[in-house]
């Protein structure tokens, strides 16, 4: 695909169009045009006969996915018959996670965002915000914590993806995980599928704990999953765990509360003891993904929503005494540390 960046005018033309753009790449994925256009290069024809639509309709509606950056056309003569196309791999992959029917942003969409559409500029001021009773951080009611923990699982594939690719090296030899903040327990679940020998308990609000046991009767190894209920904000973390994960934790919080939270692991670990770190750290790209939260929380100040550079972490890690550090590559990277072995 095309390197060269849009001007802004052209970006805005775009963003002006947005719906528009939305129903162009549901039809696309809906119709199959994205899966033939990775198999490509493709020719107009070839695809008008494969999909049984008009050809001069669908070279305009070709142009619409080519002005979004999501096709490269050849177009070696005037019969628009012959002009080719292709999109990269993944095309179709990246289409279903925004816009097909278990869509992260379709979930996002339920959230009372229109209290501040056309009032951003009050917002900013303070004069509007996000009721609490549509929508607080942490969650006060049984329904808040259920629509929130439902709307964490949802976006959990990238973690997945990580956590398995790197599996050997983060759960080898490990006994015992404790899930910091760990949701209703989908994510210890997947774990557990990785790592055999590992127990995950999952510690969060006590409110939680009905989600976790939801889980736990859908788990296959529900011997294996736990609940500690607290709050890590006004208690020392557990100990007699052996590795401790943060996992899109951490940014929710201001740096000193980050920076306490990281200190209290440190405190609980036992000597070698593992931490891993694992959210959207900052790119464009995720900056861009992050965008429904980042402008949903413009209207509550409850929820930091910050997204930090791998790097912050790196040097917190190393402030707070931990060695071995690194950044394991994925979908989401994931920092791992350790704990300082006992050389007593």
């Amino acid at each position: 695909m095309s390197t060269v960046p849009l001007s802004h005018r052209a970006l805005m033309s775009l963003l002006a169009n947005g719906a528009k753009a939305m129903d162009v790449l549901e039809t696309a994925l809906t119709i199959g045009l994205l899966d033939e256009l990775e198999k490509g290069p493709v020719s107009l024809q070839e695809l008008a006969t494969r999909l049984d639509v008009l050809p001069p309709r669908l070279y305009k509606f070709l142009d619409c996915l080519e002005s979004l950056g999501f096709v490269d056309r050849d177009e070696p003569t005037d019969d628009i018959a012959h002009a080719t196309y292709r999109a990269d791999q993944g095309l179709a992959a990246a289409a279903e996670a925004v816009v097909g029917p278990n869509a992260i942003e379709r979930d996002r969409d339920r959230y009372p965002w229109r209290t501040l559409h056309g009032r951003l500029a009050e917002s900013l001021r303070g004069a509007v915000s996000i009721p609490a009773d549509d929508f607080a951080f942490p969650p006060t009611t049984a329904e808040q914590t259920a629509a929130f923990e439902r709307s964490m699982a949802v976006g959990l594939g990238p973690v997945v993806e990580t956590f398995q690719s790197h599996a050997g090296r983060l759960w080898g030899g490990r006994r015992r995980l404790l899930d910091i903040g760990g949701g209703d327990g989908t994510l210890a679940t997947r774990v557990l599928e990785q790592a055999p020998d590992l127990k995950v308990d999952v510690y969060n609000l006590p409110a939680v704990a009905p989600l976790v046991e939801q889980t736990r009767n859908r788990c296959a190894d529900a011997d294996r999953l736990g609940f500690v209920p607290g709050d890590f904000l006004a208690e020392p973390l557990p100990d007699g765990y052996d590795a401790m994960a943060f996992v899109r934790v951490l940014h929710d919080w201001p740096t000193p509360v980050t920076r306490r939270l990281v200190e209290k692991a440190y405190a609980a670990l036992p000597p070698d003891g593992l931490l891993l770190i694992c959210e959207e750290f900052r790119t464009p790209d995720r900056l861009a993904m992050q965008f429904f939260w980042t402008y949903f929380q413009i209207g509550a100040d409850s929820s930091v929503s910050r997204l930090r550079d791998v790097d912050f972490y790196t040097g917190l890690l190393a402030e707070t005494g931990f060695d071995r550090i690194a950044v394991l590559p994925g979908t989401w990277e994931v920092v791992v540390a350790h704990k300082p072995a006992d050389r007593s």
